[in-house]
């Protein structure tokens, strides 16, 4: 796995949010908030889930920014907050994998997990294959959360980025 790869799952990653939050904003507020029985309850448990992790993940790699205590912590109750962060969030990863080398992808770092706090040392592309893979994973829950308030969720596989004009140039 090299910057390339990473470059490409940091763009999709975006865009896949994107669409997804495009369909969420057509949820009322109460149904943003409702609990579904998903793994975070809600809409809302969910999209605030991923900006959680993706802030402690990104304090991990880059040393800087909040990272949350709590997996389940509500950072944001408006959806429109939320997607204020998101987009930030999604900006953040765009911009640190664009500045670092292949070199970086290939070494190690060091971080202390949220639910086991003793100091973990790993390589740094996996632990970032795990950020993108549990954005998409999360996303999916999202998705049925989606289907469940008989909304239209969007198609978010990668290939279907890979397909977009943006997304072309990783195909």
């Amino acid at each position: 796995m090299n910057k390339q790869y990473f470059s490409m799952m940091a763009a999709y990653n975006q865009w896949a949010n994107s669409n997804l939050y495009d369909a969420a904003a057509e949820l009322t507020a109460e149904e943003f908030k409702r609990d579904v029985l998903a793994f975070f309850r809600s809409m809302m448990g969910t999209l605030n889930h991923l900006v959680v992790t993706d802030r402690i993940w990104m304090k991990r790699f880059s040393g800087t920014g909040e990272a949350p205590s709590e997996l389940n912590a509500i950072l944001h109750e408006s959806f429109h907050e939320l997607r204020t962060a998101r987009e930030a969030e999604d900006k953040r990863i765009i911009d640190w994998v664009e500045s670092q080398s292949d070199e970086v992808f290939r070494g190690t770092f060091t971080y202390t997990p949220v639910t086991k706090p003793q100091p973990v040392t790993q390589r740094l592309a996996p632990a970032l294959v795990h950020l993108f893979n549990h954005q998409t994973h999360h996303r999916g829950q999202a998705h049925m959360i989606l289907s469940v308030m008989g909304k239209n969720p969007p198609s978010m596989d990668l290939i279907y980025y890979q397909r977009t004009s943006e997304g072309s140039r990783f195909a």
